[in-house]
């Protein structure tokens, strides 16, 4: 519930501050008095935008802050999912710069409009001639019925269910088409992939066949240069490994007497032992070169196929070529995955399916059960409020669409008048009948669920005389449960209340204020006097005004 409210420097008021309490409260005043204002000042704290004419003084910022008491509204899942403190007393505060910009605060922590939005639904509900028409939807219409049924654990349910559902949905048509795709690159990429696998290629294969291939291709010279080095080396007076021998042979006779000489003999020594390894690998070399004509064709072929991928995938490596037939073996194992994706989404579905079906079935169901009783409540109370021969005809028809809310189809018609055929709420209700409709909905609602606080915005138009006054009764059995105020120009339903505030207009020094007062008891009889007489309060005006009040 509400318990306070500040306005500072907001429309027509320069500074006001009204402390609320539970049960039901009346606010009155002229036409134009400023009771717009304040519903105006409580819309801004539960988040609707704001502009410069809500400025008084357009120098200084305007600050709205209401203060809620919010201990019965389990929302501590709420502060905690928004990372904001929670507390009993909750503040909301609400401040519109000269500049324009508007700041919104929640027990002191900085948030966005649609926080506060979020956070007033839970707090306050405005219902105004406007808001009434809001009961001619379908899906109020369906909420009505669901408080009754019960249905909401059911449904939350079932939306969860119908989201994963759609998601697997979504999912299956995506795999459709991807394997729509998929099938019509299969031939190519299968091709691809065959012709990459025939040709059998190994990491660093390309650079081994193109050594074996210029070695084979140049055997000749190469046995030229290998057994012309062989004759120098080994030729027998003047051969390489002659010379180096009669060098050692020379060097060795002074190494004793030097060092410097014996270190030359080493290096001597150790390299005519390497040159006479030269000399036998060269050796070996010479024995395994045979020109090999098959072999020279069969390297050259392997390494033209090599060429030939290459070219047609556009890159220069075996290893890409390899990466290429691993990615194209993975198409095509996925085009396989896909399949089976696409059997295990479709059973998938099915079953949930099934089981949307079910919970769809218990929502329709409890629907069906609860109509009955919303009808008789609705019709009890109505005939009370002036109207004795209302009827309704409510029908859920259970269809095959999934809905956000289940799938049923919803009929909520009704009848003013006996002999009158039934029609859609807003075609044949008046403006007067549909507040009488609304109130009685709300007042069987707040049976069945935790409603925030209401406000009724002359929710009595088109009423007087006794049916002002059982809806001031009704108002006031709800507020047994839940925080009520009620705009209203009726002094049967202003007599009603526990507390009772005006709104009044004041000109001062050429500067024209609002205010909002809590009407002491003996005040509270002249307000009431003034709206059954006008200006001028009568004798018998002020004892109707007691009467009722009494």
């Amino acid at each position: 519930m509400i318990t306070a409210l500040s306005i500072k420097n907001y429309a027509l008021i320069e500074k006001l501050t009204i402390d609320f309490s539970k049960g039901f409260s009346i606010i009155t005043g002229e036409t134009g008095a400023g009771k717009s204002i304040i519903l105006g000042a409580l819309g801004l704290v539960l988040g609707k935008r704001a502009d410069l004419t809500s400025l008084k003084n357009k120098e200084e910022k305007c600050i709205i802050e209401a203060q809620f008491d919010i201990s019965k509204y389990n929302l501590v899942a709420f502060f905690e999912a928004n990372d904001l403190d929670y507390e009993n007393e909750t503040i909301i505060r609400r401040e519109i710069l000269p500049s324009g910009k508007s700041r919104a605060f929640i027990n002191d922590s900085p948030v966005n409009l649609q926080e506060l939005q979020d956070l007033g639904v839970f707090l306050i509900d405005i219902h105004s001639q406007q808001q009434t028409r809001e009961l001619t939807d379908e899906n109020v219409q369906f909420d009505i019925i669901d408080a009754i049924a019960d249905n909401q654990q059911v449904i939350a349910g079932y939306q969860m269910l119908l989201k994963n559902y759609k998601a697997d949905k979504s999912k299956l048509n995506t795999l459709i088409k991807k394997q729509s795709e998929s099938n019509k690159e299969q031939e190519y990429h299968t091709f691809l992939l065959n012709e990459l696998l025939a040709a059998q290629l190994k990491s660093g294969e390309q650079e081994e066949l193109e050594t074996v291939f210029e070695q084979l291709n140049n055997v000749e010279i190469i046995k030229e240069s290998i057994d012309k080095s062989l004759a120098i080396a080994n030729e027998e007076q003047f051969g390489v490994l002659s010379n180096l021998k009669e060098i050692k042979n020379s060097i060795q006779k002074i190494a004793p007497f030097s060092s410097e000489y014996q270190e030359l003999l080493e290096r001597i020594t150790s390299l005519a032992i390497e040159f006479d390894d030269i000399s036998d690998e060269m050796n070996r070399h010479s024995e395994k070169i045979i020109f090999d004509p098959e072999l020279l064709e069969q390297t050259n072929q392997k390494l033209q196929l090599i060429y030939n991928l290459q070219k047609k995938h556009q890159v220069l490596t075996v290893d890409e070529l390899l990466d290429i037939q691993a990615k194209l073996e993975n198409e095509v194992v996925e085009l396989g995955n896909i399949e089976e994706e696409i059997a295990l989404l479709n059973n998938q579905i099915q079953e949930k399916g099934i089981q949307l079906d079910n919970l769809a079935t218990t929502i329709h169901d409890n629907r069906i059960e609860a109509i009955p009783v919303l009808s008789d409540k609705m019709i009890a109370i109505l005939a009370t409020l002036g109207m004795p021969n209302v009827r309704f005809n409510i029908e859920v028809i259970q269809g095959e669409t999934y809905f956000a809310n289940g799938k049923d189809e919803l009929q909520f018609l009704f009848s003013a008048n006996k002999g009158t055929d039934f029609g859609l709420l807003k075609k044949v209700a008046s403006g007067g009948e549909m507040s009488r409709i609304m109130l009685a909905v709300k007042a069987i609602l707040a049976q069945y669920s935790k409603l925030p606080t209401l406000i009724f915005d002359e929710i009595d138009t088109g009423v007087s005389g006794e049916i002002a006054i059982k809806m001031g009764e009704i108002m006031k059995e709800m507020s047994q449960k839940m925080q009520i105020f009620a705009i209203t120009h009726l002094p049967q339903i202003a007599a009603k209340g526990d507390a009772h505030f005006k709104v009044s207009k004041s000109t001062v020094d050429e500067d024209t204020q609002s205010e909002l007062k809590l009407l002491t008891n003996q005040e509270r009889v002249v307000e009431i006097a003034q709206m059954l007489s006008g200006t001028i309060v009568s004798d018998s005006a002020l004892n109707h005004a007691k009467a009722l009040l009494n």
